[in-house]
């Protein structure tokens, strides 16, 4: 995600609790105000019904005239006295259980049941106890909290809105200068390292950024003319010595040697002198498939025939190896099946997972699966050989590491770091899932090229 797109979404979640918090407020207080107001009606009307009912004289009745004339009816207002019998129990007449708990316990208490309120009181008037109640229904308050939730509700949508457009103009402007030094850097490539930033006299965050990229981009062409110059001439540099010793153990090798005893140190050497010609090799490839920036030789790739030329090279080592592709999951559409990319190096980085696969399976099945998915190519090699493990999944890619299970079998650890090389500069992605005794399956993922 865009740093853009992070602070307009920080700016919305901050919004949003500043509204949640004050709505919550809002609600909390008119629900407590509402509720509070009512039951304080409930308790007037209970502290009436206890004068004019325990107390009837003349006053009570000036109280009853005052209740009836000026004290409003309330929907559903129920008005009741209860009187302890002889053991001090009441009985409940139809009144919530915890209720009359509550008031025989507190003297006072109050209760809600959905839209029904009730208020009580326990009374004593010489040895008898009483307990009145009011109950009523609240309707216009309850009316009035669900058009206050409704308000609040479409007020907190349309300042969510308009939040989150505030902080996408507000971060759009912000990131302005970012953008467009990002543009000016993917400008510079490895055709054009002596291109620099613009720099401004300004002393902000920005104007140290390009000092810092310019800084940067300095070191970068010193290290890659370094790196182009060793590339060009490592080959030869490397290879004629090893050639030349080569050429000269052959000659040896041609050579009677009636004890057998010379001939065998001479095989020893040559083979060893292969193996680091061949290492030397990998190497020099390693090196030229960290390049970024020419793409020679580029050109639109079908992956299933080179499928099949790298499942043939890794036959030609491993010739006992039984390899399965899976045809079913292919693309009905050709155009599908390419990418854009440099032939040989493809071909080499699948080569490599091929051949790893069936070195370590043991001639076990290898499959392999084709799939087109999303403008992706996905190619699947799974095997059932040692697998690796799981402490050596993160080291896997990187450059001489090897597994710590492969001590058996022969290898220098470049294949894998070279491959990912190779994939990552196709502007693909290389998933490895694995598990020790069962097997390892490894896919890459390469964008298919545009038609035309």
């Amino acid at each position: 995600m865009k740093i853009q797109n992070k602070i307009t979404l920080l700016f919305l979640v901050l919004s949003t609790g500043i509204l949640v918090l004050l709505n919550a407020f809002i609600f909390y207080f008119e629900y407590k105000f509402n509720y509070e107001d009512f039951f304080k009606r409930l308790e007037t009307r209970v502290n009436i019904m206890s004068r004019v009912r325990l107390h009837p004289d003349a006053e009570s009745r000036a109280y009853e005239e005052v209740r009836n004339r000026y004290l409003e009816r309330l929907d559903h207002e129920k008005e009741q006295l209860l009187q302890a019998d002889s053991s001090g129990h009441f009985k409940d007449e139809g009144l919530p259980k915890t209720f009359l708990k509550e008031i025989i316990r507190n003297g006072t208490a109050r209760y809600r049941s959905k839209s029904q309120f009730f208020a009580g009181k326990l009374v004593s008037q010489g040895s008898n106890q009483f307990i009145i109640v009011v109950s009523a229904s609240n309707p216009y308050g309850l009316r009035e909290i669900n058009e206050l939730r409704r308000i609040l509700l479409l007020g907190f949508i349309g300042a969510i809105l308009v939040a989150f457009l505030v902080g996408k103009a507000f971060s759009y402007y912000t990131f302005m200068p970012v953008r467009k030094l990002t543009d000016e850097v993917n400008l510079i490539t490895s055709d054009n390292l002596h291109s620099r930033l613009e720099t401004t006299k300004s002393k902000d965050e920005i104007a140290e950024l390009v000092r810092t990229f310019n800084s940067m981009i300095n070191r970068l062409e010193t290290a890659f003319t370094t790196q182009t110059n060793f590339v060009s001439n490592a080959s030869h540099e490397l290879r004629t010595p090893l050639t030349i010793i080569n050429g000269e153990v052959e000659l040896a090798l041609n050579q009677p040697d009636p004890t057998g005893k010379q001939h065998e140190v001479l095989q020893t050497i040559r083979t060893e002198t292969d193996k680091l010609i061949q290492i030397i090799n990998n190497l020099l490839l390693l090196a030229q498939s960290g390049f970024d920036g020419k793409k020679q030789n580029w050109q639109k790739v079908r992956m299933d025939e080179l499928l099949w030329l790298a499942i043939a090279s890794s036959k030609k080592i491993y010739p006992d190896s039984y390899v399965e592709v899976d045809h079913l999951h292919l693309p009905d559409n050709e155009q599908l099946l390419y990418v854009l990319g440099n032939d040989n190096l493809l071909r080499l980085a699948i080569t490599n997972i091929i051949t790893n696969a069936c070195k370590y399976s043991k001639n076990k099945l290898v499959t392999i699966r084709l799939v087109a998915e999303q403008n992706q190519l996905l190619i699947d090699v799974a095997d059932q050989g040692i697998g690796i493990p799981e402490a050596d999944l993160k080291h896997i890619f990187e450059p001489f590491f090897r597994a710590s299970n492969t001590y058996a079998y022969e290898g220098h650890g470049v294949g894998l770091a070279l491959t990912y090389n190779i994939i990552r500069q196709h502007s693909g992605t290389i998933n490895i899932h694995s598990e020790v005794g069962t097997g390892t399956k490894m896919q890459i993922v390469l964008p298919i090229a545009e038609p035309g």
